[in-house]
């Protein structure tokens, strides 16, 4: 069956061309009321991004992702393997809320909040007009011979660009082994002494200068997998950069403006067939085909339809941010059963994570018995089993004067090395102990006992329970 000659863009993605080959973009530079606010909000997440690593709350790095030690910080709060359960639970409310906000209001995190569209938009492209110009002067510069202009305007670019890329993958790497580490390795110890750190880093410099000066607007259509998800999360009541087809097609369809030309009275639709809403696009799609996986939201179409708009007399808008239902039904936006639906479902891990971080103690207590060690008698029918233990420290203090307590039974506790012991804020402090129970307060051959880690002036701080073996004859 023939393709309609409308519907051919749904055959192929926007930045390939007849021949299968990469059709490279030149986007025109958008200017309007939605620009001016995308660069805002863009220069102030540029600023957290690049910040975010250095500032510190009580000490703690504001946003750490230390996957090889397994340390994170979220808001400054630490999380440690043990809280893991944690971690993944804000994951997965991260994860939701971005769904949720795809119903409501479609791709419009990609648009204006995710960092490849930002450094690509409001960074990297920027600097491109800069250096080469518009879309017309990049065409032919792109077109003309390797001359001396050529060469220079090229060079600079990829020196600019490899530079910025070179930031943004330190940051990268604070983010990942934490600020103060970062900032020893290159200015206390050199970076020729961690050359291990330094591949790492320099793998990360190519991978965003190869991401941001060649597959650029490929990342967004081919690489992530949330354009994709639009086809499952959107429906007719999302609300998205949408072109206003009934305004625009009319009875006549779309055609180009004559001066002093009434719309109103001649049945020709407001588009005026300008193809700038296409030009300024930075995935290359025609606006005009309906919601498509190449759109990010960006809302360049908007200001450049409306700029044609009040240049000819007609009414902006005719390309906004709009459901298929507005357009269609003039139906307005309302909350769903599915927005309830998925809101519920945010509202509970909300409290999940917040009832679970209140129950979250400071300090983690494990002991456990010595592998492959059986009971030892002792004097007085003392039965002696042997441990080690880990106690975790997560708060920015140190935590002085530990000792073990038992709770349950009737006995002591004896640390190999030394009675009490301090656990550093932030670390953990391991060792062995004994605990040693008359066989008369056994209850069996294998008793639960709880035990009490105590600090300072005896303040109780946490309690663990462990296995104690004993002899069967005092059952």
């Amino acid at each position: 069956m023939e393709t309609p000659e409308n519907e051919t863009f749904r055959d192929s993605i926007g930045t390939i061309n007849e021949e299968g080959k990469r059709a490279w973009l030149y986007p025109k530079k958008p200017s309007g009321i939605f620009y001016e606010y995308r660069k805002w909000v863009s220069y102030g997440l540029l600023i957290f991004l690049f910040s975010a690593p250095f500032i510190k709350i009580n000490g703690n790095q504001f946003l750490l992702f230390n996957v090889l030690e397994r340390r994170f910080n979220i808001f400054g709060a630490p999380f440690w393997p043990q809280d893991f359960h944690l971690f993944v639970i804000s994951m997965i409310i991260g994860v939701v809320f971005v769904i949720l906000f795809t119903v409501a209001f479609g791709r419009l995190f990609c648009g204006w909040i995710c960092p490849q569209t930002i450094f690509m938009e409001m960074v990297f492209r920027r600097i491109e007009y800069w250096i080469e110009g518009d879309r017309g002067k990049q065409i032919r510069l792109d077109k003309q011979p390797w001359n001396a202009e050529k060469i220079k305007k090229r060079l600079l670019k990829w020196v600019v660009f490899f530079i910025i890329s070179f930031l943004i993958a330190n940051v990268f790497l604070a983010y990942l082994i934490g600020s103060d580490v970062l900032i020893q390795y290159i200015f206390i110890d050199g970076p020729f002494q961690h050359v291990g750190t330094l591949i790492s880093l320099l793998i990360f410099t190519a991978v965003f200068y190869f991401v941001f000066a060649w597959f650029r607007e490929q990342v967004c259509v081919i690489a992530c997998p949330y354009g994709r998800l639009q086809g499952v999360l959107l429906d007719a009541k999302s609300i998205v950069v949408a072109y206003d087809y009934k305004r625009g097609e009319k009875e006549d369809g779309r055609a180009k403006f004559k001066k002093n030309e009434d719309r109103s009275k001649s049945g020709k639709g407001d588009c005026i067939d300008c193809f700038q809403c296409v030009h300024v696009c930075p995935t290359g799609i025609d606006i005009r085909n309906g919601t498509q996986l190449e759109c990010v939201n960006c809302t360049a179409c908007i200001d450049a339809c409306d700029h044609m708009m009040e240049s000819v007399n007609l009414p902006k808008g005719l390309i906004r941010y709009a459901s298929e239902d507005d357009i269609a039904k003039k139906e307005k936006f309302k909350f769903t059963p599915r927005l309830k639906g998925y809101t519920a479902v945010l509202v509970i891990l909300i409290g999940v994570f917040l009832g679970m971080s209140f129950l979250r103690n400071d300090v983690e207590a494990n002991i456990l018995r010595l592998p492959g060690q059986l009971y030892e008698r002792k004097e007085n029918n003392m039965i002696s089993n042997v441990y080690t233990f880990k106690l975790v420290n997560k708060t920015i203090n140190d935590i002085e004067n530990v000792h073990f307590e038992l709770l349950s039974h009737t006995g002591t506790i004896e640390i190999v090395t030394h009675k009490n012991f301090v656990v550093p804020k932030q670390g953990l402090a391991e060792g062995t102990l004994f605990i040693e129970i008359n066989a008369f307060a056994l209850s069996g051959d294998k008793d639960k006992v709880k035990i009490g880690v105590y600090a300072n002036d005896n303040e109780l701080i946490e309690t663990t329970t462990t296995a104690f073996l004993g002899p069967r004859s005092y059952r």
